[in-house]
């Protein structure tokens, strides 16, 4: 739907494991942006809203220029203005609000599988763990994806990289070796 070549943003992705939220937007296939922006469409809207005008005041542009846009071209330009740097710390808001409220049983199913304490939905009660054991990494990985879109999880598995500076280099190095694992 953006027409956006992915080919550096892809390479960059799979080089550095640890990339920031607007260079995920950037790496990441464009029909799960849409799916996130739908996501929050349907079930909230506030942060849509919100977002939209986070963006759009970054932009020194009012929020009404923007939703009175055919939602495809919102659409576009909140992919393109969440590609650019200081977009990064929005964008990485949106990417954790979604996966929190909209893919539960995902967070969920990967906390159990890495026996991390968590709420029943994925959300971490405890501290998260300093290392991540490979081979508990590769059960998990190996589950998600017999059930979720590589895509999903591949972008689930980097936004959870990001919640530990530096990552976790077991994660990392999965995340730049496993084939399966991709944005595009």
């Amino acid at each position: 739907m953006f027409g956006i070549s992915l080919r550096f943003a892809w390479s960059r992705a799979n080089q550095f494991p640890n990339v920031k939220a607007h260079e995920l937007y950037t790496a990441a296939d464009p029909a799960l942006v849409t799916q996130m922006l739908d996501w929050f469409r349907d079930h909230d809207r506030n942060v849509y809203k919100s977002a939209v005008s986070t963006l759009a005041q970054s932009k020194k542009l009012r929020l009404v220029f923007i939703q009175k846009k055919p939602l495809p071209e919102q659409y576009a330009w909140i992919l393109k203005t969440l590609r650019s740097r200081p977009a990064d710390t929005i964008g990485e808001h949106l990417l954790q609000a979604w996966f929190m409220a909209g893919n539960q049983p995902m967070l969920a199913a990967f906390c159990d599988a890495m026996g991390i304490e968590h709420d029943g939905k994925g959300s971490v009660t405890g501290e998260l763990p300093e290392q991540i054991d490979a081979t508990r990494l590769d059960t998990a990985v190996d589950s998600l994806l017999a059930s979720y879109d590589p895509k999903l999880v591949t972008l689930y598995l980097r936004v959870f990289n990001l919640q530990n500076p530096g990552g976790w280099d077991s994660l990392s190095a999965k995340l730049d070796a496993d084939s399966r694992l991709v944005l595009a």
